[in-house]
């Protein structure tokens, strides 16, 4: 009968320990589940600050000057003509016009956003090109981007989304220049910074200058060397 009772009260006490650890457990999860929720929805308030003080900044700017059209046009269209030559013909005069129109109206030189996608298509500026699997997804089109990040640069750039638009080149460049023109903004001109983001995403951005101690990725300083070294050919020319 005493072992009875004893084994009763030891199971009591197991039960009452197994009850105590599984409460513990579950109020450890829940707790680490609502520091993550809070994390994420912190990134993602922060992200929307960003993109409204954007969209607010582009409303705010006043109209670019009208003069001199005609000496602008032609330096465009000489800059086209570069862009064009540079990549063997595989960069249509009509992209090249067009890319050097969106970079003037955002202030951006055009010689980066061509690096940039000379080096997403790999040397092919292949319209229709898709990018490996990834374990976030795969990207589209000439400026590489994932469907998880183009409907919301779509929405700054205050054009409609759809995947298959991803393909259109005169789609592709405009949501890369409005991109660069927001990271841009975002880090205060640091191209080092803008570049590594676009390739690596802005949390992959601070991932890299967390490991490296700066932004100054391959990716950042091959686009800004070679842009550059264009720029010193336009002059010269």
């Amino acid at each position: 009968m005493q072992k009875k009772h004893l084994w009763q009260s030891v199971i009591v006490v197991l039960i009452i320990a197994v009850t105590a650890v599984t409460v513990d457990q579950l109020k450890s999860h829940t707790h680490d589940k609502l520091s993550t929720d809070k994390r994420e929805l912190q990134a993602e308030l922060e992200q929307l600050q960003s993109e409204n003080e954007y969209v607010t900044s582009k409303l705010s700017d006043s109209p670019k000057s009208t003069k001199n059209n005609v000496e602008s046009w032609k330096t465009m269209n000489k800059k086209a003509e570069n862009l064009v030559s540079e990549s063997e013909g595989k960069f249509k005069k009509t992209w090249a016009l067009f890319l050097v129109k969106e970079s003037k109206a955002h202030d951006i030189d055009p010689f980066i956003v061509y690096e940039l996608l000379k080096v997403e298509t790999g040397n092919t500026f292949d319209p229709e090109l898709v990018g490996p699997e990834t374990e976030y997804g795969q990207a589209y089109g000439m400026s590489q981007f994932m469907t998880n990040t183009a409907p919301w640069i779509a929405d700054m750039a205050d054009l409609s989304y759809e995947k298959g638009k991803l393909f259109d080149p005169y789609y592709s460049m405009k949501l890369s220049v409005t991109y660069l023109d927001f990271l841009k903004q975002e880090y205060d001109g640091d191209w080092d910074k803008a570049l590594t983001a676009y390739h690596r995403g802005m949390g992959g951005l601070e991932q890299y200058m967390s490991e490296n101690g700066d932004a100054k990725s391959w990716y950042a300083l091959e686009i800004q060397s070679k842009s550059e070294n264009h720029a010193t050919v336009a002059v010269a020319n």
